[in-house]
């Protein structure tokens, strides 16, 4: 047997699935999944403890949290765009401080969660260093969200015991 037809079948058994990724890679990038990057305006905002607590939330945690949410140019490319869609849909849905009031959001947990290092998201961190903080920084801004997010908590507490309802 020649090395050649044994070359000529390997080039073909490397190069047909490589096409076919290819043509995939090609197709999903014509999908609408992923592409509205609207951000709708901001309604109305938490009573914010400071400005620096807001520019803090905001640098670390606004992309997905708020309707001000930056999209870098790799949200246009799919599969990406599909993740980082649904990651600020969902980020939005529990916890959104442009529409604050407006309907609920899930600001009880806001400090353990960040405090038990679950937010930022691990795979958030790579492409977003600004939103590392820094031990001292971390000790800081959770008293800060504690001091802004504090308040509300207590006052939803407040109307709860108002309205005869019990605490979990």
């Amino acid at each position: 047997m020649s090395s050649k037809p044994l070359s000529r079948l390997t080039l073909t058994v490397v190069s047909i699935p490589i096409l076919v990724l290819l043509s995939a890679f090609v197709f999903i990038q014509f999908l609408p999944i992923g592409k509205d990057h609207t951000n709708p305006p901001v309604v109305a905002e938490p009573n914010w403890d400071s400005p620096q607590t807001r520019e803090t939330f905001m640098r670390a945690c606004g992309d997905c949290h708020s309707n001000q949410t930056v999209w870098p140019w790799y949200t246009n490319i799919a599969p990406a765009s599909w993740l980082i869609s649904r990651d600020v849909t969902e980020g939005r849905e529990k916890l959104n401080v442009s529409e604050w009031g407006i309907r609920e959001n899930e600001a009880d947990d806001v400090v353990k969660v960040v405090q038990n290092g679950e937010m930022p998201p691990w795979f958030y961190l790579p492409l977003h260093p600004e939103a590392r903080l820094s031990a001292a920084e971390k000790q800081v801004f959770l008293q800060e969200l504690a001091a802004t997010f504090g308040n509300e908590n207590e006052e939803k507490e407040s109307r709860g015991r108002e309205n005869g309802e019990d605490d979990d």
